[in-house]
């Protein structure tokens, strides 16, 4: 029996939209990797219908760390709308999220489409601009526990995004130092190569994923390449920054 995509989508949208915890969907429903993708595009079109617009993809599990946290050994994808984006230097609401962590990235700028398996540098040359970047996440799962299904129905976790200052590409980011600062001090210590060994890589392997489900990245997109370390625990009143090496900073504050 296939699973209801209808009712989980709407459960996971209002969870999302509403910051409310809820059960993992697992526990009550049988559904598949694939069902969990149907899950996660029918809940974003919900929003969409609410008055959000997409504006990109991010990509999970592209690091070791990451891997090794969520206990998990495969990439996976969610898809970014207006609403999360979090202006740089800006600041969020702590009630707005359930558990909210975040993770230092690198964000790509698309200049022309992409579409199904593509090489590095076909990938790499569809690129307009890299940003240092960070993802919120917020799985909206009661005490942080889900499969890796529940977590793609629920839009792979993905909350909030920040971008910083576009730069040309022509710098070479395979292996870039990253700091990410929580009040000055450094909680998260790594580099670029730790996505997927490089990050163009990660860009690359977007592109087919999206395309198994039927869709493209376009000019305009935003990709989130997925994180260099394990994700930080945000909390209420913290001051956030990711650096990274020859890209510059950007950050956000948590309000209180």
């Amino acid at each position: 029996m296939s699973a209801d995509i209808e009712k989980l989508a709407k459960i996971v949208y209002d969870a999302q939209i509403n910051a409310t915890a809820i059960s993992q969907l697992s526990e009550t429903e049988s559904f598949t990797l694939e069902e969990a993708y149907r899950v996660q595009a029918k809940s974003i079109d919900m929003r969409l219908d609410a008055g959000e617009h997409r504006v990109g993809m991010k990509m999970g599990f592209t690091s070791r760390a990451k891997m090794i946290q969520m206990g998990v050994d495969d990439m996976i994808w969610g898809r970014l709308t207006n609403s999360m984006l979090v202006e740089d230097g800006g600041e969020i609401d702590f009630s707005k999220y359930v558990h909210p962590r975040v993770e230092p990235e690198i964000a790509y700028l698309l200049k022309s489409d992409l579409e199904g398996p593509v090489s590095t540098m076909e990938a790499w040359n569809a690129v307009e601009a890299i940003a240092p970047a960070m993802e919120i996440i917020d799985s909206r799962y009661e005490n942080f526990k889900f499969t890796v299904e529940d977590v793609v129905a629920d839009n792979s976790s993905s909350s909030g995004f920040v971008i910083g200052q576009w730069c040309f590409p022509e710098i070479d980011i395979s292996n870039l130092g990253m700091v990410m600062e929580f009040d000055g001090r450094a909680v998260q210590i790594g580099s670029s190569a730790a996505i997927l060994g490089h990050p163009a890589r990660s860009l690359a392997t977007a592109s087919r994923m999206v395309a198994e489900d039927g869709e493209k990245l376009s000019a305009g997109d935003i990709v989130m390449a997925g994180g260099a370390t394990a994700a930080e625990a945000l909390y209420e009143g913290v001051s956030v920054r990711n650096s990274v090496e020859d890209l510059g900073f950007c950050g956000f504050g948590v309000s209180k």
